[in-house]
This record gives C-alpha cells, structure tokens and sequence, in this order.
C-alpha cells in the first residue's frame, strides 16, 4: 500500500524537479525500464504510439520538451494514493490541468506513468 507521507514526498519532490528544470533529478524517480505513456509523445518524440520505454528515451523526449518550454511550471492542486499507484493532479504555467498517474515497483520507483491532460 502506498503510504500518504510517502505519496506527498514524492508529489513535492516530482513537482519540484519539474520547476527546477533538474531532468536528473526528474529521472531518479523511475525504474531503468519504467513505460511512460502521454499524448504528447506523439508529438515531441515523434512517436505515434505515444509510447516510450526507458530511461535513455524518456529522457530525451523530457529534454526536448523543456527546451521547448523554458518556462514550464507546475502547481501541485491534489494528490491521490491507490495501492501501488499515485495519482498527481496539476496545472501548468498556461493554466491547464493534468493528471499523472505513477505505478510503483517494491523499491518505491515509478516502473509506469500514464499522463493524462484537459488540451
């Protein structure tokens, strides 16, 4: 199960990684392996299935996406806890929202997130 203080310390620590523009530190949060899944895949890293698997290609659609958008800020609005999974609920600098869901292996590292946007 996953634990409310473990949840809020990986929502502070994700959120602000993203605002540092830190992406090492974005990427300690993930397995090797971990499968992240996102629309907007498809349109920076040119990957239709909006599918990208490990740390090397996620890596480098996050790079390119924050240098897209030098300003990109995240504003914490709620965070849900399941058990393995974390739901994090935000807004970006333009004002619209998003989900991020986490799935969490036993070493309590993201081995899948699915993100989920309003545009």
């Amino acid at each position: 199960m996953i634990q409310r203080a473990f949840a809020e310390h990986f929502a502070a620590d994700w959120i602000e990684s993203w605002n540092a523009h830190d992406l090492d530190r974005i990427l300690s949060h993930y397995t090797d392996d971990f499968e992240m899944t996102s629309p907007r895949i498809a349109d920076i890293a040119g990957e239709a299935s909006g599918r990208l698997k490990g740390k090397e290609q996620v890596g480098a659609y996050w790079a390119k996406g924050l240098a897209l958008m030098p300003n990109l800020h995240f504003e914490l609005i709620s965070v849900l806890t399941g058990v393995s999974s974390i739901t994090l609920y935000y807004k970006n600098q333009r004002g619209q929202f998003a989900a991020e869901v986490f799935h969490f292996n036993a070493e309590g590292k993201v081995e899948k997130a699915f993100a989920h946007y309003t545009a």
